[in-house]
Formats: structure tokens, sequence, C-alpha cells
């Protein structure tokens, strides 16, 4: 008996589901969401290297991930904002 691979899949209007970028009104509550998704991140890392600090933790490479973590999830937030600040700046300018 042969297995169609295809089965698998999950179909075609879920996979665009997900992909759809957040309609306007739920920009805000996402925004929320990531910023604390960020804060969280910065929260372990910060307990990581205290842990590690304290001798709680033996994983360094562990510690690092969590700060590599945090510094990724610091810096997209950096530029989210920069980006909404250029676009902000440039619909003042907009002459109407």
């Amino acid at each position: 008996m042969a297995v169609d691979p295809v089965a698998f899949l999950p179909p075609v209007r879920e996979l665009q589901a997900e992909a759809a970028p957040p309609a306007a009104a739920d920009f805000g509550p996402w925004l929320a969401r990531s910023l604390g998704r960020v804060n969280q991140d910065l929260v372990h890392a910060d307990q990581a290297v205290q842990g590690l600090a304290v001798g709680e933790t033996e994983n360094l490479h562990q510690v690092m991930i969590a700060l590599e973590e945090a510094r990724l999830s610091l810096q997209l937030v950096a530029q989210v904002r920069n980006r909404l600040l250029e676009a902000y700046q440039e619909v003042l300018r907009m002459q109407v």
C-alpha cells in the first residue's frame, strides 16, 4: 500500500491564513504580545546570567543562546520602531 505524501500537507487555505499579516485593527494587540515576548526573552537571559554567576547553571551554551535570542529580539524591536517612525515621518511630509 503506497502512502500519498500530499495527504499529509495541510490545505492551502490554512497556510494562507497563517501567513496573512495581521489586520490593522489587530496591530495594537499584536504589538503588545510581541513586546511581551521580547521582555520575557530579556528576563530569561538575565536569569540565566545570574544563575551562571552564582553557580546554579553549568551549561554556558544555554546561557549564551538565551543572551543571543534576547539580543536579536531587542534588535528586531528597534528596527520595527525605526521603520514605524520613518513611516510616520513620511506621512507627516505628505502634502494633502
